[in-house]
């Protein structure tokens, strides 16, 4: 065995991982507490001066264009760390912007402006740690100890799920019998908890410094590729990327028609999507005007946004539970004590029981039979288990719209189903993105990976604004089922399709291994 191999096998577990698995809890128990009372109080009391029979419709559009906020910042926390001041301020200083929003919605719960405004907050400091924490969490990690990364990563997400779980439970309740302002407080509350929790560990992190300027970096080399002429050639890739630029500009113009949120986010996404086109179709004329290294640094990022463009769907499933599924829940037959919003709290239960049964059991017994569980192959079935899982949703759907009496027990099955599907992608999901992410791009990396929650909510979106149609409302009349049974069938049949692509570019996909080499604490 060589001396890497030897320390591979015997590199113990970092003890600052502690710290941030505490205020991982802390702060998971905050934005999960509020989060899922968020449509039942905007149903309930912030949007009465709304009719009625829009007021669910509104509060779903408020509810996910919070969630596209929350993973949109990432992008900008991302750039700020990797560029300026470092993983651990950036967090640290996003989070006291996080109580700040919190404090909004407990001050403000009879003032929409001061309400949204709080939301504003909480979805910049929440969205902007959101892939600094992840991704701290690796840096703790080098190649002395990095088999012990994958147990840090499923424990990161196992207390985000029992932070998750009390939220869950108890924030109804607190909603009901004590009001928004003790309802939206103890979330501020515990976000402070995590804020400090956090501090406390400073002096015994591994703490990366940013990023030098890089002339050799993601988008010089990308601006390289776009731009260079070759003799007698044209410039395809450069066309390609000309057109997301032509398409963000039509979407975003579409304001008026489509809202600020579904156009902004369309133009973000057209433009990624054909500047990244573009620049893998003329990659190969940046070498020599860059190193080796750096255009395989960029081909390796173009194909992991690939991956995440392909997970995108499974989102747009996943975010609905705390909005669709809670609308249906609302219709379906309960016991008199028990609230429609603690189903929430059934997803995280879940999780904390399935990754475990996962690791010990399951997939041992999947290597047992030579069938390998790879990081790719689990996203690929998870997105898939949201598929049926939106199948059966859809028919408790149809039961409903019949007129027949439903148990909200019946729920119990698509949320199984869902969440094993979110333990194979979204748990899979970080420790995929921070290995394949290039050193000088871990911070954006992860905030790409957390961009696909962004895209996932923007498909909702258009999706709700698209059967607002009178055209589309017809045709779906037509097939003699409901507007809200039609949306569940098409977003089950969306996660199928993404899934079998998913499969397909998987099967080529090489895995690379990025963890940094063996550091001391307290440097890089």
């Amino acid at each position: 065995m060589s001396s890497a191999e030897t320390q591979t096998a015997t590199g113990k577990m970092p003890r600052q991982i502690p710290y941030i698995i505490a205020n991982e809890g802390c702060e998971r128990f905050s934005f999960y507490g509020m989060r899922n009372i968020l449509t039942p109080f905007l149903i309930s009391t912030l949007l009465l001066m709304i009719p009625i029979d829009q007021r669910t419709g509104e509060a779903k559009h408020v509810f996910h264009t919070f969630v596209i906020g929350v993973y949109f910042f990432p992008l900008l926390g991302g750039w700020l760390a990797d560029r300026f001041f470092g993983k651990y301020n950036t967090i640290f200083w996003l989070s006291l912007v996080y109580c700040a929003g919190h404090a909004c919605l407990a001050l403000f719960e009879n003032s929409v402006n001061g309400f949204y405004f709080g939301l504003f907050l909480i979805a910049f400091g929440s969205g902007g740690i959101k892939p600094l924490v992840a991704s701290f969490v690796g840096d703790q990690f080098d190649q002395t100890n990095k088999h012990k990364a994958k147990l840090v990563f499923d424990l990161f997400y196992w207390i985000i799920n029992f932070g998750s779980f009390f939220a869950s439970l108890l924030m109804p309740m607190f909603l009901r019998d004590f009001g928004p302002s003790i309802a939206f407080g103890i979330p501020g509350l515990m976000m402070l908890a995590a804020t400090l929790v956090f501090w406390m560990g400073a002096k015994k992190y591994v703490h990366v410094p940013p990023a030098p300027p890089n002339p050799d970096s993601f988008t010089r080399v990308a601006r390289t590729a776009l731009l260079a002429r070759v003799d007698g050639g044209s410039r395809p890739g450069l066309y390609v990327a000309y057109v997301g630029v032509i398409g963000a500009l039509y979407a975003f113009y579409s304001i008026p028609e489509w809202g600020f949120v579904i156009a902004a986010c369309t133009a973000l996404v057209l433009l990624l999507a054909f500047g990244s086109i573009g620049t893998a179709m003329q990659l190969e004329r940046a070498r020599g005007i860059h190193p080796d290294e750096a255009v395989e640094g960029v081909r390796a990022v173009l194909r992991i946004l690939v991956i995440f463009a392909l997970v995108t769907p499974f989102f747009s499933l996943f975010d609905q539970k705390a909005s669709t599924w809670i609308v249906q829940a609302n219709t379906m037959e309960k016991p008199s004590w028990f609230l429609p919003a603690q189903m929430q709290a059934l997803n995280p239960m879940l999780v904390m029981l399935l990754i475990p049964f996962n690791n010990l059991v399951l997939y041992p017994m999947l290597n047992r039979f030579g069938l390998e569980a790879t990081a790719l192959r689990r996203m690929t079935a998870g997105i898939g288990f949201s598929s049926l899982a939106w199948i059966v949703i859809g028919l408790l759907q149809l039961a409903l719209d019949s007129g027949n009496a439903v148990s909200i027990m019946w729920q119990i099955l698509p949320y199984a189903l869902l969440t094993f599907g979110e333990v194979l992608v979204s748990a899979t999901g970080l420790e995929f993105a921070y290995s394949q992410a290039p050193v000088s791009m871990k911070g954006a990396i992860m905030s790409f990976w957390n961009l696909s929650t962004t895209v996932g909510n923007l498909w909702v979106l258009i999706v709700n604004r698209s059967v607002m149609n009178e055209g589309v409302i017809g045709k779906i009349a037509e097939s003699g089922i409901s507007v809200t049974a039609f949306q569940m069938f098409f977003f089950a049949a969306f996660a199928a399709v993404a899934m079998l692509a998913f499969g397909l570019y998987a099967r080529n996909y090489k895995m690379v291994d990025n963890y940094r080499q063996a550091a001391v604490p307290g440097k890089a």
